[in-house]
């Protein structure tokens, strides 16, 4: 990191947990944000924790996500590219040590490739053996499987 970098508080941040709400909080999966951050939290202090909705989102979620520590990201447009940018924006920022990516979206891919390559360890989080994206499990170095 620069010397600029540093005179501006730019730096590593810990863990970024980044959650595709229209992929993972899906009534089939009852998945729990305390879950996720709970799984996040293994890999050392969330320094970033963003819960990601389109428009059709209840206020009881944003609510939830919010009263969970969560900064919600409402977007009417794809959620998904909103997510992919940025995570991959954090990793390549060095903003993160770690990226954990809650979604079974194969699209998320890159976004985990692009954080290795920047030196960040990875994990992908599943809402379910049967919601998981193999492709994600394999690109993480890490992945896990929420079960209902």
């Amino acid at each position: 990191m620069s010397l600029l970098g540093r005179f501006r508080g730019d730096r590593a941040d810990g863990v970024g947990l980044y959650v595709d709400g229209p992929n993972v909080l899906r009534e089939e999966f009852d998945v729990d944000l305390d879950d996720l951050r709970a799984i996040a939290t293994e890999y050392g202090r969330i320094g970033a924790a963003r819960l990601y909705l389109d428009e059709h989102a209840t206020p009881g979620l944003i609510q939830a996500g919010e009263a969970r520590g969560f900064a919600v990201v409402t977007t009417s447009g794809d959620v998904d590219v909103k997510l992919a940018v940025d995570a991959t924006r954090a990793a390549s920022e060095a903003r993160i040590e770690t990226l954990v990516i809650a979604s079974r979206d194969t699209d998320f891919k890159p976004a985990l490739e692009v954080a290795a390559d920047r030196g960040c360890r990875t994990v992908a989080i599943a809402p379910g053996e049967h919601g998981r994206s193999d492709a994600l499990s394999n690109t993480a170095h890490e992945s896990h499987s929420l079960e209902g």
